[in-house]
């Protein structure tokens, strides 16, 4: 066992600490808790990862209305998911989820497999996600290491190592799994997780954490420290870049607006958009000759994403009907209101229908 593991007065101390805290003070009136539904607490998992509790709710009760069992999801069209994610973003989240759902159905009859190990089989459910939904639904005694315990455990433990390096997180995992509760309690696996998963989500922030009321506190090497914030150590950092991209909001005399099904790789892959170009004379030579004169520039906007800023410039055209694409159609406002759209294409559309 580590130093550092040691200081805590042995693993079972730390985690009986967070167990206890959790049962008083954790959180316990989210839809997927109280559960041992391995679909909702998989759904929730999928949704929640870089997404706020907030936003999830209302997507999570939407998709349960919709697909209120594994194979009702299964059974669905990619559009119909899209269209009920849209808005959430990480959309290859949402193409996996769907994926998995069809090979739960073909590969398990059904039913979520249950071991953290043949989870990870599965499109899209990674080493913690497999662990969340083994320990909550099944008991088993697996380590979770989401964001937000990582930052829980660099923490208390004083883990310097490097996030960046496979090697140091590798490390890391050991050193959770050795802080689990004792095998011989098994009732206690699920409030631990809970537990950990809810001291970094409301008390162990990335900034000003609340240390005086944090359960552990006594043996957080961070706070011993004085600079709990310095935890984790990453050293590299995705460079943040920009793009512009000029789209084609074209109304035909109907109201409808024309839409293209984007290709399966690259930006907002899958999904229903309004054509995009890398310039406005791109876009232009793309429309028939007789309807360029008609295009007019509407103001640009910035769409920030996780590490680019897209700068988007919409370009209004009233239509006579004559474009022409081989994955694009015009759509009325009650279908593409469905369709699953980027979040800019969304908002563009809601604002233009609005004036």
């Amino acid at each position: 066992m580590s130093t550092a593991a040691t200081e805590l007065q042995g693993p079972a101390a730390f985690a009986q600490r967070i167990v206890d805290w959790q049962r008083s003070h954790g959180r316990s009136e989210l839809p997927w808790q109280n559960t041992r539904d391995p679909y909702r607490v998989w759904l929730s998992e999928i949704m929640l990862q870089q997404t706020q509790v907030s936003t999830v709710l209302g997507y999570f009760a939407r998709f349960l209305e919709r697909f209120p069992a594994v194979s009702a999801l299964a059974a669905g069209t990619e559009d119909e998911v899209f269209g009920l994610w849209s808005g959430l973003g990480y959309y290859s989240r949402a193409r996996n989820m769907h994926r998995c759902a069809q090979e739960v159905v073909a590969r398990f009859g059904g039913e979520f497999p249950r071991t953290a190990a043949e989870l990870t089989t599965l499109p899209g459910i990674g080493r913690s996600t497999a662990a969340a939904i083994a320990a909550f639904c099944f008991g088993e005694r697996v380590a979770i290491l989401d964001g937000n315990v990582k930052r829980v455990l660099t923490r208390v433990l004083g883990f310097g190592g490097d996030m960046s390096s496979s090697a140091q997180e590798r490390a890391l995992w050991d050193q959770a799994t050795q802080l689990l509760p004792p095998a011989e309690q098994k009732e206690a696996i699920a409030s631990y997780t809970q537990g950990v998963m809810d001291l970094g989500a409301t008390v162990c922030l990335p900034r000003k954490p609340s240390c005086t009321i944090c359960p552990v506190n006594t043996t957080c090497m961070g706070l011993r420290e004085g600079q709990p914030e310095r935890y984790p150590v990453k050293t590299r950092k995705l460079k943040r870049s920009a793009q512009s991209l000029w789209a084609l909001l074209a109304r035909d005399a109907e109201g409808r607006i024309w839409l293209e099904k984007r290709p399966e790789k690259g930006i907002w892959a899958g999904l229903y958009c309004l054509p995009v170009f890398e310039s406005r004379e791109e876009l232009l030579a793309a429309l028939p000759s007789s309807e360029q004169r008609h295009a007019q520039d509407l103001q640009p906007f910035v769409h920030v994403l996780t590490h680019k800023d897209l700068h988007l410039h919409p370009v209004l055209l009233r239509s006579g009907g004559q474009l022409q694409g081989d994955a694009a159609r015009w759509v009325d406002a009650e279908e593409w209101g469905r369709l699953g759209l980027p979040a800019p294409v969304r908002k563009l559309l809601l604002e233009s229908s609005a004036s």
